[in-house]
């Protein structure tokens, strides 16, 4: 498997933050340094015989297979790997397959290639550190059957509506089950009947036993496994029971020694039952301390996107965008295919920070981000996206000469490559206008222009087409004046427009993508989100492009002049036939 890499940073350290405070604290103060590790994930048993723990920390990002990775996981994913990188620890990576009903190996494939393409791995200290919490089934069950065995559970038969009535509200404290105070022994036969697929789905369900008058509505008895009959991607059909992801979630952290279990801030108020489940096993010998400890932070809220998996799903199902990798979407396969970089990710997890406090971050420092590395990184190539035809009436017809344009202006040792330039060039239409405007400094009848990297032409006419369109326009040349001879600042000309070849020029498909919604906030009040979608979000056009972009490979990146950043569709583009994206503008076009 993959090695860690680290994405380049222009910062030379981590901004602070509270976790990384935190963080600093536990290794200052030995917090963790009594901890065992024995190569794999166990129990304390297992551990105990182990040395100790070579990783200073150990962290993990915990996603379950049901889906694709969006931008706000790319967060997560720089926070937990990152912790791991700057303190001489180890991230795992941890598929949390425990529901059985949604998850699907296509999730756990797309999963572990985001994670990979953002540049990290699991594998350090010669171990792979790439798990499934399937695979702590067996412990989770013994588990269960301990806290049953200790009087911390019992097997409820309410229905699924007479836990919701007797569960009180946030004002009144609930009611205890009439199955409450059975005996262990009777609660433990009825589990293992449960296990053996002697009951029905949703005829019972194993629920810890805490306090129905709990403040805290996470805290009265919560269900901690379930009958359900499905096969497991993993598993298959083992088991038809399995545990809710509130029970898993600490035991998965423990047996794989986490120190810092780095969740988001939905999951505040399931802390208490974190630190309850593992206390109650750490009394049993089950795990031992110091255990793991939750904290939580402010998930990503973006602007001009839904990241609602619900949502995602309808945007794919019903067609309103072409897969989950439609660069439109906010996962991170659409954003790899759209040209944002694992770089630009990391310059905009840096910059928003982590904090404790819900915001709303505007979609533009996103894409501020991918363009300020874009321009380190991207060559510069010339691309006319509405191409009309430029004549130069005085240059031999038969005739092609070399001009010379900079790979990257601010990186002179990338060098130059060569433009040809012939009688007939394609330009932009908007370079051209009959009746300039005031300010105009482009081409228009008799006036001057520069080519850039080539000579400076006067226009001397035009032509149109029945609808009175400009289909052609016409020029001379002024000889002397080509860029980068002696005599080319003989002219001073205030225009300067991009070209290329007719001859030569590569028709290319290119996509012009901009933002999925209209609105900053989808869907908000009692509008439908789907009437926020942005009609304009895509257009598909030939573009005329210098040659040297026909052997352009997929994922290949440039700076098209004058229109922005693009790269080469890593799935429509062929050998020698490139399809172009659009990345992003130069400038933000949503300023208002």
């Amino acid at each position: 498997m993959s090695s860690e890499k680290t994405p380049s940073d222009k910062n030379s350290a981590p901004a602070a933050n509270f976790i990384r405070n935190i963080v600093e604290h536990d290794l200052a103060h030995g917090t963790y340094k009594t901890r065992k590790w024995a190569g794999s994930p166990g129990d304390a048993a297992h551990h105990a015989q182990g040395s100790p723990d070579p990783a200073k920390i150990r962290t993990r990002f915990p996603p379950e297979p049901n889906g694709y990775l969006h931008i706000g996981h790319a967060k997560s994913i720089f926070l937990n790997f990152g912790l791991a990188r700057d303190y001489d620890g180890v991230c795992h990576m941890r598929f949390d397959d425990t529901n059985p009903e949604k998850e699907e190996q296509e999730y756990v494939d797309s999963i572990t290639e985001m994670v990979q393409w953002l540049g990290f791995g699991w594998e350090k200290n010669n171990c792979s550190h790439l798990f499934y919490a399937s695979n702590y089934f067996d412990f989770m069950y013994r588990a269960a059957e301990y806290l049953i065995e200790s009087g911390n559970a019992y097997v409820d038969q309410q229905t699924a509506d007479e836990m919701r009535t007797n569960r009180g509200t946030l004002t009144e404290p609930g009611k205890d089950s009439p199955w409450r105070n059975r005996s262990p022994q009777e609660n433990l036969a009825l589990f293992r009947e449960m296990r053996d697929g002697k009951h029905a789905d949703g005829s019972m369900v194993l629920r810890a036993r805490i306090d129905m008058a709990s403040p805290n509505i996470n805290l009265r008895d919560p269900a901690i496994y379930r009958i359900k009959r499905a096969t497991h991607h993993n598993t298959g059909d083992k088991w038809c029971i399995y545990p809710m992801y509130t029970y898993a979630h600490p035991l998965e952290d423990a047996l794989e020694q986490v120190t810092h279990s780095i969740c988001t801030l939905e999951f505040e108020d399931q802390r208490p039952f974190y630190d309850w489940v593992l206390e109650r096993l750490a009394e049993g010998g089950l795990l031992a301390h110091p255990l793991p400890r939750q904290y939580e932070f402010a998930r990503l809220n973006l602007t001009y996107v839904v990241l609602s998996k619900r949502r995602l799903i309808e945007l794919v199902e019903n067609k309103h965008v072409s897969g989950w990798d439609d660069p439109r979407l906010p996962t991170l396969a659409a954003a790899r295919r759209r040209g944002y970089t694992p770089e630009g990710f990391k310059l905009f997890t840096d910059r928003i920070g982590v904090s404790k406090a819900d915001s709303w971050i505007e979609y533009t420092i996103l894409e501020d981000c991918m363009r300020e590395v874009l321009n380190e990184s991207a060559e510069r190539r010339i691309a006319v996206l509405d191409p009309i035809k430029l004549v130069i009436d005085n240059y031999p017809e038969n005739q092609a000469e070399d001009c010379f344009a900079p790979n990257h202006p601010q990186k002179p040792e990338l060098g130059k490559r060569t433009v040809p330039l012939t009688r007939e060039l394609w330009i932009e239409r908007e370079d051209f206008m009959e009746v300039p405007s005031k300010g105009y400094f482009r081409l228009f009848p008799d006036g001057l222009v520069r080519l850039r990297y080539g000579y400076v032409v006067k226009c001397t006419g035009f032509e149109k087409d029945s609808a009175g369109n400009i289909t052609v326009v016409h020029c001379q040349y002024l000889p002397d004046t080509k860029s980068g001879t002696p005599g080319a600042d003989a002219i001073k000309v205030k225009g300067n427009i991009h070209w290329v070849s007719a001859q030569h020029a590569y028709a290319a498909e290119v996509r012009l993508y901009d933002r999925l919604f209209k609105e900053a906030h989808p869907g908000a009040g009692d509008r439908d989100y789907l009437d926020d979608l942005n009609p304009d979000s895509v257009k598909v056009i030939t573009a005329q492009l210098e040659p040297s972009l026909k052997d352009a490979k997929p994922e290949d990146a440039f700076q098209f002049e004058r229109h922005g950043y693009f790269v080469v569709d890593r799935k429509d583009s062929a050998a020698g036939k490139p399809v172009f994206n659009r990345t992003v503008t130069l400038r933000d076009a949503w300023q208002k």
